[in-house]
């Protein structure tokens, strides 16, 4: 029913052309606004990259299975927009991921070993944030966008912004995924850092599926459109394109590090497996969707482009599959090894100095505990 005073409601709007370097059969193609010349070893550094990060993937899924693992949250297919975004990053850059970004990890040189123990249950994220200018993963759906606009307006206050040293000037980047963007959090987060002008790059990765939800069902217009209504601009790239999102990300940040403030990419892409490994997706897609973005894969995509041009040859890929293995096999060894969390633990990491509450608490705790190993005894 048409409304008498403000008309029909609106059409979904068509999808946009993405941004895209790549094609998915592997041609280079030109961009007015984003061409990058890459060299051979940066393009064959993208692929290793690439090529590894699935493999920790799949190994981390496997671990799961056979019950090493409490839970995780696989990125199979979204190697391209991950690996882009990282590699993107300059060394003072802060990074606030979801529980997802793994091949992000990967680029800031976090263990993956590290991201295991976390799946794992041993410990609620053992790598040092300051070190790595990559934050802990966050499982609240969201709440990462408040926390990194909020570090970026600490860094415009800092004076890391628009000083014209490139070593000096600073970016943050805030991950999520396209359910995330239906969330108050996200929409606030929006809200300040445009209000504030904060050099916040938002990286969403619409890989198609709020679990079981499908993104139309969330949006009428493309997701990178609503930064429009808060007054800072939005681009789509095709997330399964290393080079595009590279390319874009790149610029998104030196904007940021500039002082131009916000602005929002949407990398779209497909989560070829589970929202998690508790997810059975079989029962609310169709296998032929998984099909069509399997042509589009973002490793098989840049392995014909190298082969094609002579940039890789058969010594350099079985390499990087020996690289592949030793990982896989690292990673089994390593997790099967981790040791069991400290009782201590609840008390000695609530506060960098521990109150005396905290040591009373602990103090009782342990006096409860060794009247167990005296009835043993």
């Amino acid at each position: 029913m048409t409304d008498p005073v403000f008309g029909p409601a609106p059409e979904r709007v068509p999808d946009p052309e993405l941004v895209q370097l790549l094609t998915p059969e592997g041609e280079r193609v030109h961009h007015p606004g984003f061409d990058v010349d890459f060299t051979a070893d940066e393009l064959c550094g993208f692929y290793r990259d690439m090529v590894l990060v699935r493999r920790l993937d799949i190994e981390a899924t496997a671990l799961q299975r056979h019950g090493e693992l409490g839970l995780w949250a696989q990125l199979l297919g979204q190697e391209a927009a991950q690996i882009g975004a990282g590699r993107a990053l300059a060394p003072q850059d802060f990074v606030f991921p979801t529980y997802r970004e793994h091949g992000v990890a990967w680029c800031r040189g976090v263990d993956p070993v590290r991201l295991l123990a976390l799946f794992r249950g041993v410990d609620q994220g053992s790598w040092d944030p300051a070190e790595h200018n990559f934050g802990l993963y966050t499982i609240v759906i969201g709440a990462q966008t408040l926390h990194a606009t909020g570090y970026a307006m600490g860094v415009q206050r800092d004076g890391l912004v628009g000083t014209g040293e490139p070593e000096r000037d600073t970016a943050v980047v805030a991950h999520f995924g396209d359910g995330a963007s239906s969330q108050g959090d996200v929409n606030e987060a929006f809200v300040f850092a445009a209000s504030f002008n904060a050099p916040v790059v938002f990286f969403c990765q619409n890989n198609q599926w709020a679990i079981s939800e499908p993104f139309e069902r969330q949006s009428r217009i493309p997701l990178y459109r609503r930064a429009h209504g808060f007054g800072f601009p939005g681009i789509r790239v095709d997330g399964n394109d290393v080079l595009a999102t590279y390319a874009v990300t790149k610029a998104a940040l030196q904007r940021a590090r500039e002082g131009q403030g916000p602005i929002l990419i949407e990398a779209y892409t497909y989560r070829m497996g589970a929202h998690t490994t508790t997810d059975d997706p079989t029962r609310y897609r169709l296998s032929d969707d998984v099909e069509h973005w399997k042509l589009k894969d973002p490793i098989a995509r840049l392995e014909v482009y190298l082969r094609r041009n002579g940039l890789a040859d058969d010594a350099f890929l079985a390499d990087v599959a020996a690289q592949a293995d030793a990982l896989g096999e690292r990673m089994r060894r390593e997790c099967h090894a981790l040791p069991d969390p400290s009782p201590h633990d609840l008390w000695d990491l609530v506060h960098a100095e521990k109150t005396a509450e905290l040591a009373a608490q602990q103090a009782e705790y342990d006096a409860h505990a060794a009247s167990f190993e005296e009835v043993s005894s």
